[in-house]
């Protein structure tokens, strides 16, 4: 085998100037791709590795949501009571998706700044012109709903209403100082928009002195005309209904 080989490597013609090279096929320098294929041989599994983490990556962001449009709007940076005048540290902006942002929400022009609460509020709540005393008391009423002013006979009856309780209006009266009594009802399932809890002393929609027994029912314009003036007819009282 040896003697072959010899032979082989000295067959060119004479006087060609011709030489064999100094390395065999086994040594000769290796091509580049020959030697990229070299390195990742020798780093298959670290890039069998990388490989797998980017293909995870890529199906993590696929499979991840993106972030929800969202607006802003103010909310209550605290639980507020009824009846507390705003400051500009009581409402806060927050982000929130625009599906839940209500009508007549309160813009940053701090038009809001000073006005009373309707009602109470919770720390996060969007507030909205409802939630403020003055025309707004009927937002939210079916449409012609009229506010209407009643003065009770028994003012203590003020300290178990709520805004938006239901009551029915009654109207007792009698003929004469010894005459039978008569209970009307004037209107039923009408609903509180106002008690004097929502005004401090000193300020809301009357002075404090004279709102004593006083409430605001959101009535149709058919109760309203029964209700108007019904304290000079006899005696007003109020059921609380569900």
């Amino acid at each position: 085998m040896k003697h072959s080989s010899n032979r082989s490597a000295s067959t060119a013609p004479p006087g060609s100037g011709w030489r064999a090279p100094p390395w065999t096929f086994r040594t000769r320098p290796a091509t580049r791709p020959e030697r990229l294929l070299r390195w990742v041989l020798r780093r298959r599994r670290l890039l069998a590795a990388l490989l797998l983490c980017a293909a995870a990556a890529l199906a993590v962001q696929q499979l991840t949501p993106g972030a929800p449009a969202t607006t802003s709007v103010l909310v209550a940076a605290r639980d507020l009571p009824a009846g507390h005048s705003l400051g500009p540290a009581d409402l806060v902006a927050a982000a929130v998706s625009p599906s839940m942002v209500p009508d007549g929400v309160l813009d940053t022009g701090m038009a809001w700044l000073g006005r009373q609460m309707s009602g109470p509020a919770r720390r996060g709540q969007v507030m909205t012109d409802a939630s403020l005393l003055g025309t707004e008391l009927l937002i939210g009423a079916p449409a012609g709903s009229q506010a209407v002013p009643l003065r009770l006979t028994d003012p203590s009856t003020v300290q178990l209403l709520r805004q938006g309780q239901l009551v029915n209006v009654v109207l007792s009266s009698s003929k004469g100082l010894d005459g039978p009594t008569s209970n009307q009802v004037l209107a039923t399932s009408v609903p509180v928009v106002w008690t004097p809890a929502l005004a401090k002393s000193g300020g809301g929609l009357l002075p404090s002195q004279e709102t004593d027994g006083l409430v605001v029912v959101a009535a149709t314009a058919e109760q309203a005309v029964l209700l108007a003036g019904a304290s000079a007819r006899g005696k007003i009282f109020l059921v609380l209904v569900s």
